[in-house]
């Protein structure tokens, strides 16, 4: 009976690798940078999500050093047992300093990941009753190319607490909003990203909050890709769309924002009213039954914090996008309308994406080939992602390759 579990897994593989959509690893043999050492090659990487590039930053190691000195190795328990340290307390404040001009009465909440912090937020929203009573349940309106994380917290509700679904289409505001009007439900919540992943573009956040506010719905931002980059000091999409805590309507918000990425860390956060962000606490699994995060990773991101409020990082990003959009000339492949780090160029089929990716590894530049389910069929695409410490001439690197290879194509 072993043997043919084996075989059956084995041959589910074989068809992935069929169809182009096997994924294997590479092995990372150095800091995250630019140029990396990846399976023994020195190569010019556009594949990370270190934004800023301070992922291999010194202060942040020291910082990570001091508060393994202070701290320990481990926190030892989850937070609601004995596992939240002072680290990570002074973090949860930090974060909540950051988004408190835009959202009143702000608390935040620190997760290991941002995969859990969402799957916390979006169950614990979603158990709108305490026990003693019936209350129904809520309904949840989900952007079409919202991340798995968010898909996967969704579907979670659902399966726990009867959550009713509704996905509306891609940045598609009257769709939504025919969705909301005929849905009688006095609980609602959206949820979408902030920046798309696979795309690049932008969640219309104004529109978003307008929907919420005329129809008494919850709003929940993903900004896993705009924390640390859009915005004023990088302080995220709410700062770039001009929200403002003096607006009542953004008591609606519940904020996430990723610390593995422009942060160059680890970990993420959940922030909005005080008395929603609480109730995650209570009810959030995905909180509750794990063990902390090591308090040296909030003692880095403190660190971090202060590190991305230097304007220098984003100028540099900026300078980059900006130099991408002047030179790259593509003829038969569509680079899709980005102006945020995530630059991603269709290709079409899962072979000829992989394909292309396969001969810039030839020439040592890894750019990761990004095929269905993460994207629609049809859709495979390079994921191309600038850093503010790429230099121009790697840029004109990688762009001499793709305009090499798609003439030769």
């Amino acid at each position: 009976m072993g043997n043919s579990y084996t075989q059956h897994y084995n041959e589910l593989l074989e068809s992935l690798e069929k169809k182009s959509l096997r994924r294997k690893l590479k092995v990372s043999e150095s800091a995250s940078a630019p140029l990396m050492t990846i399976d023994g090659r020195s190569m010019l990487t556009f594949c990370s999500n270190d934004y800023l590039g301070l992922a291999n930053h010194p202060q942040i190691a020291d910082a990570i050093a001091t508060g393994a000195q202070r701290y320990g190795s481990g926190s030892g328990a989850s937070h609601m047992i004995s596992g939240h340290n002072q680290a990570h307390d002074e973090l949860e404040k930090a974060l909540a300093q950051t988004q408190s001009s835009f959202i009143p009465n702000i608390k935040a909440l620190f997760f290991g990941t941002g995969y859990m912090a969402n799957m916390a937020a979006i169950t614990a929203l979603s158990s709108i009753s305490d026990g003693s009573n019936a209350m129904g349940s809520m309904s949840i309106f989900s952007e079409e190319l919202n991340h798995a994380s968010l898909i996967d917290g969704i579907r979670l509700a659902s399966k726990q607490n009867h959550a009713k679904i509704h996905i509306y289409p891609h940045q598609n505001m009257d769709a939504l909003r025919k969705m909301l009007a005929e849905d009688s439900n006095p609980f609602k919540l959206i949820v979408t990203d902030g920046v798309f992943s696979m795309d690049g573009d932008i969640a219309h956040v104004n529109q978003l909050l307008e929907l919420a506010e005329e129809f008494n719905t919850l709003l929940m931002i993903d900004d896993a890709h705009g924390f640390g980059v859009l915005g004023d000091g990088g302080l995220g999409i709410l700062n770039m769309f001009g929200v403002s805590a003096s607006d009542t309507r953004a008591s609606r918000i519940i904020y996430m924002g990723t610390l593995g990425k422009a942060a160059g860390l680890s970990g993420a956060f959940v922030a909005g009213d005080a008395g929603l962000i609480e109730w995650v606490m209570q009810k959030g699994r995905a909180y509750i039954y794990t063990t902390a995060s090591p308090p040296l990773i909030a003692q880095g991101l403190l660190k971090s914090l202060e590190l991305m409020r230097d304007p220098h990082h984003r100028l540099n990003l900026e300078k980059n996008i900006a130099h991408w959009h002047t030179h790259l000339k593509l003829k038969k492949w569509h680079l899709m309308p980005s102006q945020t780090a995530i630059q991603p160029i269709v290709i079409g089929s899962n072979a000829d994406a992989l394909k292309v990716a396969q001969h810039l590894d030839q020439r040592n530049i890894w750019v990761p080939a990004i095929r269905p389910p993460t994207v629609p069929e049809g859709t495979a695409r390079l994921r191309v992602t600038l850093s503010a410490t790429h230099t121009a001439d790697q840029i004109d690197q990688l762009i001499q390759a793709l305009h090499e290879i798609e003439d030769a194509f």
